[in-house]
């Protein structure tokens, strides 16, 4: 029966379950940072393409500075805490490792 500890990993499984954990947080930086830019840049485009719905007044603020002065840092806030708890979640379900190297085996 193999050994359940991953100290008995050998140099290339180590290197093989770092790289699957990688590439899977690497997807998920790659989702946060298309929806934290589609915001960022999405504004300027939305002010010069439809300045109408930009200048559009709530609660005495245009739509424009409500966003970048309230609404833009709990957004970010909220994608940050989305990162890390996926990441956790990432490294928490990297605990079956040799489910992992056995399913990359028979890829």
């Amino acid at each position: 029966m193999p050994s359940t500890d991953a100290r008995d990993l050998s140099d290339d499984e180590h290197a093989r379950l770092a790289a699957h954990v990688m590439r899977r947080q690497a997807a998920l930086s790659l989702k946060v940072a298309f929806i934290f830019l589609s915001l960022v840049f999405g504004l300027p485009l939305l002010n010069h393409f439809a300045p109408q719905l930009a200048n559009y007044r709530i609660g005495g603020f245009t739509a424009t500075w409500l966003f970048l002065g309230v609404l833009f840092y709990p957004i970010t806030v909220a994608l940050s805490f989305y990162f890390v708890r996926h990441s956790d979640r990432i490294e928490s379900e990297c605990k079956d490792w040799r489910g992992i190297l056995d399913a990359e085996d028979h890829r």
